[in-house]
């Protein structure tokens, strides 16, 4: 009873603040959202068309996170301290690494990268100088992204929550500054976060330098990158088979109809804020299970993973809930549009109802992430993601409509968690 107390102890002590640091995280695209909006259509769509390249080339790379978590928390569960050490200090070198890179190809192929979206030559007059600028912030994110993924894997959440928020407080004190009172308009917001992610990745080397972790500053050999490498491999298929089939859903729901993708654009972006609160979980988990991995404490792995399970369950339930109960005033604060009101509400009763299963998939990623089962992750997901968009192509033939997008993505769901289920039983643990 005491060991189920502590365990429910620490899953709030590193899941509350992951909520916080991942709830203040996408502030800095909102806030510039709001400012650049004021500067009228053109310049808001600009910022959307940049925005959307940066956010797949950072998706792509989000295994420095997942991974330095993973690696490191199963290392510190063993007692290889400086093992653990290493492993940060082999995140920061690929992130500086890869980022110099996609530094040298946006600003290289800026045009051709615009290009790809289709924008209209208004918007891409617009969007070039933005991108150019925020560009320069490439390496700084990828270098937070890492910082967020060493101190969780040191089982603390709190770092990161503090300096998201120091992070996205000096963005809002500087886009009006810039924007408007030095006149730079869109130019403004993109220097505003450079300069806001720039200090928030040198702030986590500074409290990286600073702690007793014995970080290894030295470029790492092949034979040390190749475990890093792996992980990151097998996360970068899982990540884009996910982004790929989502982005199939929002196409297939354009080409039924504009009111059909105006509704799935609501739904989507409630889906995703939901996400973030289970997503706390699957932090705790990764974090929590790869530390006792690493100790090879199979039986505080089990209990940790029940009862994040439970917990994942409950809220699931919860949101699924106040989503069916509440769907149709949501659906009334996001349009005016009779059909689109009609069309967001069935497509959110969908919504609550995937949402426990869709929970637990959660919790179940971030135990498998902690527990190392990186391919089995990656081979699930691709699997899902396959299914889904023969589903998802096949919905505009059979005229399946909105509700067969959303349908499709409970398939994505279920699907995912079948694959966890038939490992969780087959194993009798997560590792």
């Amino acid at each position: 009873m005491n060991q189920s107390r502590d365990i429910s102890r620490e899953i709030r002590r590193l899941g509350v603040p992951a909520l916080g640091a991942l709830a203040a995280d996408p502030l800095i695209s909102l806030v510039d959202t709001a400012f650049v909006g004021r500067l009228g259509a053109t310049h808001l769509g600009a910022l959307g068309v940049a925005t959307s390249i940066f956010t797949l080339m950072f998706v792509t790379f989000n295994f420095l996170a997942y991974g330095t978590t993973s690696l490191v928390a199963q290392r510190i569960g063993a007692g290889r301290r400086e093992s653990a050490a290493q492993i940060v200090g082999q995140g920061v070198f690929l992130a500086l690494v890869i980022g110099v890179v996609g530094l040298a190809v946006v600003e290289s192929a800026t045009g051709s990268l615009l290009g790809l979206m289709q924008a209209g030559d208004d918007v891409l007059e617009v969007a070039t100088p933005y991108l150019r600028i925020r560009a320069l912030a490439i390496p700084a994110v990828l270098l937070i992204t890492v910082g967020h993924g060493a101190f969780r894997g040191f089982q603390d959440t709190v770092t990161p929550l503090v300096v998201t928020i120091g992070l996205n407080l000096i963005n809002l004190i500087l886009d009006p500054i810039l924007i408007f009172g030095l006149d730079w308009g869109i130019r403004g917001a993109a220097v505003a976060t450079v300069i806001a992610q720039w200090v928030g990745a040198i702030w986590f080397l500074t409290l990286m330098v600073r702690s007793n972790w014995g970080v290894v500053w030295r470029p790492p050999s092949w034979r040390e990158l190749r475990p890093f490498l792996n992980v990151g491999g097998a996360l970068s298929i899982r990540t884009l088979s996910l982004v790929a089939v989502l982005t199939l859903a929002t196409a297939t729901a354009a080409s039924i109809g504009t009111e059909e993708v105006a509704a799935h654009q609501v739904v989507s972006q409630w889906m995703l804020f939901l996400a973030l609160v289970v997503d706390a979980l699957a932090i705790a988990a990764q974090a929590m299970i790869g530390r006792f991995v690493g100790a090879d404490d199979l039986e505080a792995a089990r209990l940790t993973a029940r009862r994040l399970l439970i917990w994942g369950w409950w809220i699931g339930l919860t949101l699924g809930v106040l989503i069916l109960v509440g769907r149709g005033a949501i659906a009334g604060w996001f349009s005016g549009d009779d059909t689109v009101r009609e069309l967001t509400g069935s497509a959110m009763l969908i919504l609550a109802v995937i949402q426990p299963i869709g929970a637990l998939v959660f919790v179940g990623d971030g135990l498998y992430l902690g527990a190392g089962a990186f391919r089995f992750l990656a081979g699930a997901t691709v699997t899902a993601s396959a299914i889904t968009a023969i589903l998802l192509l096949l919905t505009p033939r059979i005229d399946w409509g909105l509700n067969g997008v959303w349908w499709s993505i409970a398939v994505l769901i279920a699907v995912r968690g079948l694959a966890f289920v038939v490992r969780y039983g087959r194993r009798s643990s997560i590792a």
